[in-house]
């Protein structure tokens, strides 16, 4: 008896246990949590990243358990705008509760309370029961002592560039740094003063563009060590057999396409010494020959996604293929170098005809001689890891592969092919004081986007052009043609990628890309107006004073500036007609 007893009580212990712990988990598994998601943007329409989501419960911000004071700074939006938090409550407070959204970041005006509309999600298989609501906040930007500080870097850079008061490297490195000390020094006191964090800098740098030159460099610096560039010029001479005037046609037509498939400023370091060569021999100026070839240098460099750093720029940024570059801009090209190589008749013509070379066939002999391949193997080797890389910029698009990736696995395959010292190649090769200087620029003009400096010059485009696309064409032309005169045309490229994008959507018919391809005629074609337009015109009259041989602003603008606006003038048709 004692024993059933004894049993009984222990089943009824068992009984009453199990149905605690049960009951228990069920408390334990009906946990509510308010799942709050959705995309802030600018009165642009685009995403903003980095911005603090602070949700309100019953007109107080609402600190979810764990996250204390710090809740507001623990709910911010990603990259792309979005965000998703989830506030574990419980279901009367969801249910009964008023529930709002306010949205904050640096450089914009706070939103206003915005009432979420809470739908139930049911109960899903974790046991947790869902409610959602969702928010799509708009912000407006506004001009507090971050827009202010930005904008006086972002000038102050410019204006160092353009009288050339310090080194561009410099002046970038300069804007650069000081908007970043500034963001964490005075910011980490005040949100006032937050003008570009870390995080967006390394963000702001497009390294597409830095490892794509890094690459060619590279390559290049490789190639040169055959003697090509030097034969090609000697070629030049032997195809013109003494005639001056086809000598300096064969020279630009050399120069654009070297441009086109090289870089721009590399061809004319490459080439420069040797038409300076060229023309003491013929005994005339150099500029004779250098001009036309820095003109069709910059010309050429158009034709293509990698031939002049603002295409590489607009190419990476706007996600256009090698292809796009050669369909939409090559023909125009060839129609600015028919009439570059007329208006250098016009305008060398007397030179040309001064210029004599008593015995042809001598001639020929020496610079056979001097101007040969000087290796062979590596011509051949380097040439078809070349070639290779042409053809993956040609097919990168297909494979989804940035540009950078095939200048990169070309830049390593030739230095191991052709043994090359690596180190050597790093040292000498590549001008680190010009990727420097994109990097840094690229961070000054990130500033500039993120304190809504950008936008200001973007809305005033768009004013102007009052959703007329041949005017926002034509706007963007010429605004580009006289500004890479005035300045470099990378830095104003770098400048003016955020609002081409901002542009194309809010113009109609501009979803078309035309204004890409108006900023890069623009920028490409600009640069030759001055002699700090373009990076080939510096590089070229250096090379060209320390022989010797120099050339003042205004003797280049006299020559340059009328082949550049007929060049605008052929691109504006072009693009009028074609779009």
């Amino acid at each position: 008896m004692r024993r059933h007893l004894i049993l009984c009580l222990i089943t009824i212990c068992s009984i009453i246990s199990i149905a605690g712990i049960s009951s228990a988990e069920k408390t334990d598994s009906a946990k509510d949590v308010l799942v709050i998601q959705g995309k802030i943007l600018d009165s642009a329409g685009n995403t903003i990243s980095k911005a603090n989501i602070l949700p309100y419960l019953n007109g107080k911000p609402f600190l979810a358990v764990g996250h204390g004071a710090e809740a507001e700074k623990d709910y911010v939006t990603g990259k792309n705008g979005l965000f998703r938090i989830e506030i574990p409550t419980v279901e009367d407070k969801i249910k009964s509760g008023k529930w709002e959204l306010k949205v904050t970041r640096p450089s914009f005006k706070p939103s206003q309370l915005s009432t979420l509309k809470i739908l139930d999600d049911g109960v899903s298989e974790d046991g947790i029961h869902r409610w959602i609501a969702s928010a799509s906040v708009q912000l407006k930007r506004i001009q507090g002592a971050a827009f202010w500080i930005a904008l006086i870097v972002f000038l102050g850079v410019y204006v160092l560039i353009a009288f050339e008061i310090l080194h561009r490297t410099l002046a970038a490195f300069l804007g650069a740094a000081l908007v970043l000390v500034i963001t964490h020094t005075f910011g980490h006191f005040d949100e006032a003063y937050n003008i570009l964090t870390w995080d967006q800098a390394l963000h702001s740098v497009d390294w597409n563009v830095i490892f794509l030159l890094m690459g060619m460099m590279i390559i290049v610096g490789v190639l040169k060590g055959s003697g090509v560039f030097q034969w090609l010029a000697y070629k030049s001479f032997q195809v013109a057999r003494g005639q001056i005037f086809l000598l300096a046609s064969v020279l630009c037509i050399v120069t654009a396409v070297c441009s086109a498939f090289l870089d721009n400023v590399t061809t004319m370091l490459l080439l420069t010494p040797v038409t300076l060569e060229i023309a003491l021999i013929l005994k005339v100026s150099p500029f004779v020959f250098l001009m036309p070839e820095i003109i069709a240098s910059n010309f050429g460099g158009t034709a293509t996604l990698i031939g002049d750093p603002p295409n590489i720029m607009i190419g990476s940024y706007a996600s256009l293929t090698f292809n796009d570059f050669v369909i939409n801009l090559t023909p125009v090209v060839i129609g600015v170098m028919v009439v570059q190589v007329i208006y250098n008749k016009f305008l060398y013509g007397a030179d040309y005809h001064r210029a004599k070379v008593e015995d042809v066939p001598k001639m020929i002999s020496f610079l056979k001689e001097k101007y040969k391949i000087t290796d062979s193997k590596l011509l051949y080797l380097g040439g078809a890891v070349l070639l290779g890389v042409i053809a993956l910029f040609v097919l990168h698009g297909i494979f989804h592969m940035e540009v950078s990736v095939a200048a990169l696995f070309g830049a390593a395959l030739i230095v191991l092919l052709c043994k090359m010292d690596i180190v050597e190649m790093l040292e000498k090769e590549i001008e680190w004081p010009s990727l420097v200087f994109f990097i840094m620029l690229f961070i000054v003009v990130g500033a500039a986007e993120q304190t809504g400096i950008l936008q200001v010059i973007a809305d005033w485009i768009k004013d102007v052009c009052q959703g007329r696309l041949w005017v926002a064409i034509i706007v963007i032309l010429w605004v580009s043609g006289i500004a890479s005169a005035i300045v470099d045309n990378i830095p104003y490229t770098a400048t003016m990628l955020p609002i081409i994008a901002f542009l194309n959507k809010s113009i109609p018919g501009a979803e078309s890309g035309v204004l890409w391809w108006a900023l890069a005629l623009g920028a490409c074609f600009g640069g030759n107006g001055t002699i700090i337009g373009a990076s080939a015109n510096v590089v070229t009259t250096g090379i060209a004073e320390k022989a010797g041989y120099k050339i003042t602003f205004g003797q280049f603008v006299k020559e340059a500036a009328p082949i550049t606006l007929i060049s605008l003038v052929i691109s504006s048709v072009f693009l009028l007609l074609r779009y």
